[in-house]
């Protein structure tokens, strides 16, 4: 984003968007208008039986010591009052173990020290809520997934009413969608909104995605660049150009009830610079600022000021605050780092419009996790994904993940750690032992350096060490994370250039990207508009290209994704190509958690398979296998790829123009007796007793057909972790297969190409 300039910005912030109590508090209960509550309402009987609750009142008396709380409701406790250097807030610690469901009130007194009498200043409406059934054991998106990113603003407009509103500083661009004529209309507002997304639903799912990671749908009431949502100036209220907050919780809703979950974007380093706490900031340090995070650094993170570079009062002196961020994320591990360079990346800006929140402060760091977990709670989310992950003091990192995380045992959620080096990526996931100690409960991260090594590697002509082979060698990196599979990979995002484009709109390149990433063993993840062949420039950044509208979202829109009308052949045989390989993958428990095996790719041929146990093995196999892997210290020897009776699938990826025959008696140790294999993209079947030809440039995606005699010795299938111990137990252990996921034949994509062809591109 262009960087604009900070004077500028705070001269907006005060004159145009200075507090304004009418829509201070949007959620229920309504509360006094002149006095601020976050958040506005709780659940009873979570995890974290403790509550911090932030009033703002410029009614407050200048004296916060003259404050007095009563609670005039049942079972609940209070903890302690907090104030900070600025009498206009208030923290209210409570203590909510004991308490059940119930609206009570907060009677807030000013105290005359003199008179010794009590000034009633608010009596505040304050309700618990019941939880949803489940809630605590909601499933987050997992391997079994594929998530869909959706740029809201840009997807689909279903309610042009919202278009523009009268408290907001930035309008829907005047050009047509259809007839952008300025280069601002790609970084102004469109009108997508949440009415789009919800109309639209059936085409998602229909199209065999199973998750949607949707950008950041909060308040951004920013004078320009408003429409990407991550300038968030009201962190508990949806943007009124998208929806309301309850419009937000109604998809979700719906969504789920079409089997789609929906993960959050949340951003915890930084806020909009029109946020309303600009105009009155909680406390000194609540932001890292420009002329006051050292200062407060030395008090707050005394750890990073205690190096040899800091220790005499004249380097002292010249040591100054970061203006803007470094983006130098390995000075976060780096064990050599000066302390200041450290600063200069996680306490730096990102632009003059993105204050950087100092979430050392104890209280906004508690704001901060109480405010992801009553998103995750209030709409019914399945996951988060987490904006510039390392960016945020790392210690308040590993509480907010813990805190998640511990709310819902069973969540997810993914951070974005954008660098190629695996090192840097692996040091933030759970499980991972660092040098330094450091721990996190973070689950997920974005796989960037392997999106990186398969751009570059489908570009490159195939050599010794170029090509595939840069791919394949990528993969032994996965030593370094403490579980790999449970990276989230993509073939690409709102801030990469697209796909088609990146491979020169080459279709046998686009189709061999989406392969891999749906076929990996990792949880993968597409960018709307994929499936449609979207385009965009293929060097720097050009971000409203990139976001560019969905075909058929907006009106007067030639073409209409969802319907099919003005697709050319290309787009809707990448379409039909896509929905082919998800739906297939939606009922394949091979791609969704079985074990990889591959081969060293040889004369512009790449294989993998993804195998998973179908029936637990005997005594004797056990034995044998155990004894295989002893004996030959292989790696792999427990992999279910090498057992007769694992479901299989094998995926060929082919640079060759020219037809070639692959000799399938290299893969015998995987293929064993199988005699045939279902194309999945075709559906045609395939013999296995001879070399396979690959007429061209492509992808082959097979269905190993094991032989029946194998089939016969277990009628009955178990779950995937029973038997020996595979490489795909150690990644899940206790991982049960569901009924719906594991209800697929071998006949499944035979079935799935007849369907699909019947389906047509109706939504």
């Amino acid at each position: 984003m262009i960087r604009q300039n900070w004077l500028i910005a705070l001269y907006l912030s005060v004159v145009c968007c200075s507090f304004n109590p009418v829509h201070a508090n949007t959620l229920e209960p309504n509360i006094s208008t002149d006095v601020k509550l976050e958040p506005a309402f709780w659940w009873a009987g979570m995890h974290n039986p403790e509550l911090q609750l932030m009033l703002y009142s410029r009614d407050f008396p200048s004296l916060p010591q003259q404050l007095k709380l009563d609670i005039q409701g049942q079972g609940i406790t209070l903890k302690s009052l907090e104030h900070t250097e600025n009498p206009h807030y208030l923290f209210i610690n409570l203590d909510l173990s004991q308490a059940a469901p119930q609206t009570f009130e907060l009677v807030i007194s000013s105290t005359d020290s003199a008179s010794k009498t009590n000034t009633p200043l608010y009596r505040l409406p304050y309700t618990l809520q019941g939880r949803a059934k489940g809630s605590r054991e909601r499933q987050g998106f997992s391997n079994k997934d594929v998530i869909y990113l959706i740029t809201p603003d840009r997807f689909a407009n279903g309610d042009t009413r919202n278009d523009n509103q009268a408290d907001m500083l930035e309008q829907v661009a005047a050009n047509s969608p259809s007839n952008p004529s300025t280069l601002y209309y790609h970084d102004a507002r469109h009108g997508g909104d949440i009415a789009g997304i919800s109309q639209h639903l059936a085409y998602l799912a229909k199209l065999g995605v199973t998750q949607l990671w949707i950008n950041p749908l909060l308040e951004n009431n920013q004078a320009q660049y408003s429409y990407h949502g991550y300038s968030i100036t009201n962190l508990y209220r949806v943007d009124p150009r998208f929806g309301s907050n309850e419009d937000y919780k109604a998809l979700v809703a719906k969504a789920n009830k079409l089997g789609l979950g929906v993960i959050k974007d949340v951003v915890v380093n930084h806020i909009g610079s029109n946020h309303w706490w600009l105009n009155d900031l909680p406390s000194q340090d609540w932001l890292n600022d420009a002329t006051k995070t050292q200062l407060h650094n030395r008090k707050s993170k005394p750890d990073l000021m205690q190096s040899a570079d800091t220790k005499s009062s004249a380097i002292k002196s010249s040591v100054t605050s970061p203006g803007f961020t470094s983006h130098r994320r390995t000075t976060v591990q780096d064990p050599y780092a000066a302390a200041q360079d450290h600063i200069d990346f996680v306490d730096g800006w990102f632009t003059d419009t993105m204050p950087d929140l100092n979430q050392s402060n104890p209280k906004l760091a508690t704001y901060l996790i109480q405010n992801s977990i009553w998103w995750v709670e209030y709409a019914g989310l399945s996951g988060i994904r987490e904006d510039t992950y390392s960016y945020a003091d790392k210690g308040f990192l590993a509480k907010w993940s813990k805190a998640v995380m511990a709310e819902y045992p069973n969540f997810n959620i993914v951070g974005e750690e954008w660098t190629a080096n695996p090192i840097t990526v692996s040091y933030w996931q759970k499980g991972k032992i660092n040098a330094d100690g450091y721990t996190s409960d973070l689950p997920s991260l974005m796989d960037f350096p392997l999106y990186e090594k398969l751009i570059a590697s489908l570009n490159e002509p195939e050599s010794w060490d170029t090509g595939f082979i840069k791919l394949y060698e990528m993969l032994a990196n996965d030593v370094v994370y403490a579980e790999p599979s449970k990276l989230v990979l993509f073939e690409g995002n709102h801030d990469t250039n697209r796909i088609f484009s990146l491979v020169k709109e080459n279709i046998d390149l686009y189709k061999m990207a989406l392969t891999y990433v749906l076929t990996a063993k990792r949880i993968p993840q597409l960018f709307y508009g994929t499936e449609v062949l979207m385009t965009s420039p293929t060097e720097g950044r050009h971000d409203g290209v990139v976001r560019s509208d969905f075909p058929g979202g907006f009106a007067n829109n030639a073409t209409n994704t969802f319907t099919g009308q003005g697709l050319s052949e290309p787009q809707r045989q990448a379409q039909q190509f896509v929905r082919t390989l998800l739906n297939y993958r939606r009922q394949s428990p091979a791609l969704q958690s079985g074990d990889l095996l591959h081969f060293v790719p040889q004369d512009g041929v790449y294989v993998q398979f993804r195998c998973v146990l179908n029936a637990p093995l005997s005594a004797e196999q056990k034995a044998e296998a155990l004894k295989s892997l002893i004996q030959n210290n292989s790696l792999t020897q427990h992999n279910a790829c090498t057992q007769p009776s694992a479901d299989k699938v094998m995926v060929i990826y082919n640079k060759n123009d020219k037809a070639v025959t692959l000799d399938i008696n290299r893969f015998a140790s995987v293929l064993g007796d199988s005699g045939a294999a279902a194309d999945i993209i075709s559906g045609k079947t395939v013999s296995l007793n001879q070399a396979i030809t690959l007429p061209h440039a492509g992808i082959t995606i097979l269905e190993l057909k094991p032989n029946s005699k194998t089939k016969s010795k277990s009628k009955t299938k178990s779950p995937q972790n029973a038997g020996l111990p595979s490489s795909q137990d150690s990644m899940y252990p206790g991982n049960q297969t569901n009924a719906l996921t594991r209800a697929h034949t071998n006949n499944s994509a035979n079935n799935l190409a007849k369907n699909s062809t019947q389906e047509g591109t109706q939504p």
